[in-house]
């Protein structure tokens, strides 16, 4: 019968760990359905700021700083300055009879004529008749001159057969140079369109003009004379969105100016006819305003900080029309969609993930997309640079303040569930190790219990009046706290004038039994003194029955999902109360197994068969607790330990019978050693008799 109430006790222990084990599992479920919902909305949101443009201003600065580098340039390329040297030697604008000797001065050796001569200058009207002829003159005999024309945009209702539509782009405003000059000159306009930023990225490649027909910008009909001058063939035109292309530049500011006034060109031409024009052979030549004063100045996406004249801004994209790379905008739609699959796995991944490791995750991470980034910009792609990182960034500062305030508040449970149970030292050690350590749900630990109980207490309530009771109560109550706290114990319940406290749990000590018998031997020792205190006062006295037991029992929070407390329960916690139930007043009684952790510490009474616990067979052992050394705490090896909580009751029967069988092996060991020195002595016996046996009489007398 004894047999069969123990293993119902276990076998319903291990039913209430598989519930609740079954209720952890479904708690974790909720808990992964809810941050998959967080991760979803999050994600969402990220996706939909992206797509309405919220990320652009920082978009656009992050490529340009990844994709806009400085290259060298081979010198084909050059400018020509209307720079301050021209203007203190030449004096107001327009400066068309300078132009004029300027373009003379560059096509006087036709052997060495520039492929094209770019003049950076809108020339719509006639001005000065003399100056005007005589620029005109230049145009037509050089051929090779590229003059400038400028369109004014506004809002067009077009008409498309059945459709129509608004186009923000038309063309209102056309203007070219006047008749005179644009006979023998190319055209090419010189319109440009920062960024909502005030920033240059992208340059229009041509416009139709109502009653004109498609103009080109100056840089694209320079290229082409280059190429037509060089006998190659022109790289095919950049695709444009709404006319633009992205510009890829080569120089920055001041990169293709070498120093060559417009002025130096004129005094040349009138000073030295013969000089030497190899320098501009073959080479397109942009004649434009390189000074402050004359307000031809940008902010480009390869500096931010210094503008760069206009003429530079077209020297750049003949360049890029020479080296025939024109990266294209990746299409938003599957950027949103790797977006989207990007924050959502971020998110889950770095949610309740170690800070560092979290952290590494996310450089790394950063760090390669910026690499697919200059890999896809070269093979001509152009990703959003800042949406991954910015992405990751957010969602890793996200993750840490989540666990930051999901840590705070199991802080704060820890301390509500532990705060006024436990000593300082165990408490921090909760703290540091967080919920991980508390383990709850239920686990099987190996733990010291202790239960003490006031003798004589209702008897004397009886004859008391409510508040002497009351502070009666309450001090022996504080004593056996102060107790349970000193040595490291967990306060478990008071249960009227009964106090219950366990050891070893829900992390390991060492030597939790003797901490749990000091604990007991500090309850006597003080109580003697309340008590004596307790007589002068009250006329009355009191003392402690204590129970200590030691064995398996189930840690964690039990109860129902409206009202549960961390305890123990189990058949140990049962005993330790049965002993307590019959140690008279000012004994502890503890149980075989408390005796044996003790060993040569304590000073111990058997109780025999004096003492029947209700649900024990016979032959349970009951000890009396008559003195304990103190400074006897055993560590390291020696001490007592559970270093993990047994998963269930299965991995406890496992370890227990683990350990029984090493302890039967230690005993066959001694067994086979004891029977080796019997036979070792029986030898040594067998040989001093045979040598008596050999001596003679008279020796042997």
């Amino acid at each position: 019968m004894i047999k069969t109430s123990v293993s119902s006790r276990k076998e319903a222990a291990e039913v209430l760990l598989k519930k609740k084990k079954g209720n952890g599992n479904m708690s974790k479920k909720r808990k992964m359905i809810i941050r998959l919902i967080v991760a979803v909305l999050v994600s969402i949101l990220f996706c939909v700021l992206a797509g309405e443009h919220v990320f652009d201003y920082l978009d656009d600065l992050s490529r340009d700083s990844l994709f806009q580098h400085q290259k060298p340039t081979d010198g084909d390329v050059i400018v020509v300055g209307m720079d301050q040297k021209a203007v203190d030697e030449f004096g107001p604008m327009p400066w068309r009879g300078y132009l004029a000797q300027a373009i003379e001065y560059l096509n006087a050796d036709p052997a060495n004529r520039p492929a094209a001569i770019c003049v950076d200058m809108l020339f719509d009207s006639p001005d000065d008749p003399e100056e005007d002829a005589a620029l005109a003159k230049a145009i037509r005999e050089g051929g090779n001159v590229v003059l400038a024309s400028f369109a004014t945009f506004g809002t067009e209702i077009v008409i498309d057969g059945d459709n129509f539509y608004p186009d923000e782009q038309y063309v209102k405003i056309y203007k070219e140079p006047f008749d005179d000059l644009k006979e023998g000159a190319h055209i090419g306009h010189i319109n440009a369109m920062a960024t909502e930023d005030g920033i240059l990225r992208s340059a229009i490649l041509g416009y139709d003009v109502p009653g004109k027909g498609y103009v080109y910008s100056m840089p694209r009909v320079a290229y082409e004379m280059y190429c037509e001058y060089h006998g190659i063939m022109p790289n095919p035109l950049p695709e444009t969105v709404n006319k633009f292309y992205f510009v890829d530049f080569t120089a920055l500011p001041d990169g293709y100016y070498e120093g060559i006034s417009m002025a130096d060109l004129v005094s040349q031409g009138e000073d030295d006819k013969n000089a030497d024009h190899s320098n501009f052979r073959g080479k397109v030549v942009f004649i434009g305003p390189y000074t402050v004063g004359l307000q031809d100045l940008y902010f480009t996406a390869i500096d931010h900080a210094k503008p760069m004249y206009g003429v530079e801004w077209m020297a750049n994209l003949v360049d890029q029309f020479r080296e025939g790379f024109y990266p294209q905008y990746a299409s938003d739609v599957w950027q949103i969609i790797l977006l989207f699959i990007v924050s959502f796995g971020s998110l889950l991944f770095f949610y309740d993930r170690h800070t560092l490791k979290a952290l590494i995750a996310a450089v790394a991470s950063i760090a390669l997309w910026i690499i697919i980034c200059l890999v896809s910009y070269r093979c001509g792609v152009i990703l959003h640079v800042l949406w991954i990182p910015l992405c990751i960034t957010v969602m890793f500062i996200m993750s840490v303040a989540l666990n930051f305030i999901r840590a705070r508040r199991e802080k704060r449970r820890v301390q509500n569930t532990f705060g006024h149970y436990v000593d300082p030292s165990i408490m921090k050690t909760l703290l540091d190790q967080g919920s991980s350590a508390l383990e709850l749900g239920g686990k099987l630990y190996d733990i010291a219990v202790l239960f003490v109980d006031v003798r004589g207490f209702t008897t004397m309530s009886e004859n008391m009046d409510p508040p002497t009771v009351v502070e009666i109560v309450n001090r022996y109550l504080t004593l056996t706290t102060e107790c349970i706290i000193k040595n490291h114990g967990v306060l478990d319940k008071f249960v009227g004038d009964c106090t219950m406290a366990f050891w070893n749990a829900p992390f390991a000590q060492e030597d939790p039994v003797y901490l749990a018998c000091c604990a007991a031997m500090d309850m006597v020792e003080g109580s003697i003194a309340l008590g004596e205190e307790l007589q002068q006062r009250f006329g009355r006295s009191v003392s402690f029955g204590i129970g200590v037991n030691w064995g398996p029992a189930v840690v964690g929070n039990i109860g129902a999902p409206l009202r549960m407390d961390y305890t123990a329960i189990g058949d140990t916690v049962n005993t330790s109360a049965r002993l307590e139930a019959n140690a008279p007043g000012g004994q502890i009684l503890i149980s075989r197994a408390v005796a044996d952790q003790l060993g040569d510490r304590a000073e111990c009474t058997s109780l025999g068969a004096t003492i029947k616990l209700k649900g024990k067979a016979e032959g349970f052992e009951i000890l009396r607790l008559d003195s304990l050394k103190r400074d006897a705490r055993r560590t390291g090896k020696d001490a007592i330990i559970t270093a993990k909580p047994a998963e269930s009751v299965k991995e406890a029967k496992e370890e227990e019978a683990k350990a029984a069988e090493e302890a039967k092996a230690e005993e066959a060991k001694a067994e086979e050693a004891k029977a080796e020195e019997a036979k070792v002595e029986e030898a040594k016996a067998q040989e001093m008799n045979a040598a008596e046996a050999g001596k003679p009489e008279g020796n042997k007398a």
